[in-house]
């Protein structure tokens, strides 16, 4: 994989408000645009179209790093209308993609975040998480945290094939379980789940195992979909790597999601297993509740 170019760019508001019925958080944030994790499947691809790039190499290749994103969080956080949601980190990139470790850019608003009380969630698929163990202690006795770890397989060879840029889903699973015994709240998203790749009752039950065995404290799981500006980079691995499949997926995928009764079914499975091995779905962090606000306020004023 060629190497990556990170650009540095300043941004003007880093809080992005999510007002989908349904959804577990309203408050997002993105230190990076791009991620070279190169995940095959991955959603956030087409926000690279609206820079004038395409979804596939150049979003792999060219990262954007934010690198007043902690400046602007903390000015965001401070104003007298936020309320001390919880917010959301890493939901169109990875906030551990490798350029993290020079920018420290999540570790920085980690800070922030801990400093002004304010609950929060990550999910990543990268290592480099362990490095800011410190910090996220800092935010957990705060307010709230939790980690949550992107394993949709242990499968070497499907890891290889879908997501070539990211840390083994053993390496992941490992990170997470420092992070438990250290004291942070972690666990698993099994997402994507791949028809007929990483769906199946022993696919689950092997990934499902494998989290327990590594003390995950949550897991849920979600199926792939596959939205336009994703679904050009996908189809050509799946006709490559797993051709018998093609033709299933254009069924399956009419639309940006998979047959509702087909969805259930695999979720299904995802909730067997994670009932047979005593694991909680994934539940929000905590908002602040009336003294940490108050605490809040006091260390704003």
């Amino acid at each position: 994989m060629a190497q990556a170019e990170v650009q540095e760019i300043t941004c003007k508001s880093l809080l992005n408000r999510i007002d989908v019925p349904g959804y577990p958080f309203r408050w997002t944030l993105n230190p990076y645009r791009g991620c070279r994790h190169a995940c095959r499947y991955c959603y956030a691809r087409p926000t690279h179209e609206f820079w004038g790039m395409n979804s596939g190499e150049e979003f792999d290749q060219r990262v954007f790093a934010k690198v007043n994103a902690a400046q602007v969080l903390r000015d965001e956080l401070r104003r007298p209308k936020w309320k001390g949601e919880p917010v959301a980190i890493g939901t169109a990139s990875d906030p551990y993609e490798p350029a993290e470790a020079q920018y420290k850019l999540t570790r920085q608003i980690i800070q922030v975040l801990a400093d002004l009380r304010n609950p929060a969630s990550i999910t990543t698929k990268g290592v480099l998480v362990r490095r800011d163990v410190d910090v996220l202690r800092e935010l957990y006795h705060a307010a709230d945290v939790q980690v949550i770890f992107s394993v949709g397989s242990v499968d070497e060879q499907v890891w290889r094939r879908t997501e070539p840029g990211t840390p083994s889903p053993i390496a992941r699973l490992e990170a997470m379980q420092f992070l438990v015994e250290s004291g942070i709240p972690a666990g698993v998203m099994m997402a994507p789940l791949l028809p007929g790749i990483s769906d199946s009752a022993e696919a689950i039950n092997e990934t499902v195992q494998a989290a327990a065995r590594h003390h995950a404290q949550f897991l849920s799981g979600n199926l792939l979909f596959l939205k336009p500006g994703s679904r050009e980079w996908f189809m050509p691995m799946l006709r490559e790597s797993y051709p018998h499949l093609t033709a299933g997926y254009l069924r399956l995928y009419r639309n940006t999601y998979a047959d509702k009764d087909y969805t259930e079914s695999v979720l299904a499975l995802v909730e067997e297993a994670r009932r047979v091995y005593h694991l909680p779905s994934v539940t929000p962090p905590r908002e602040l509740n009336a003294p940490r606000q108050a605490q809040q306020l006091a260390l704003i004023a």
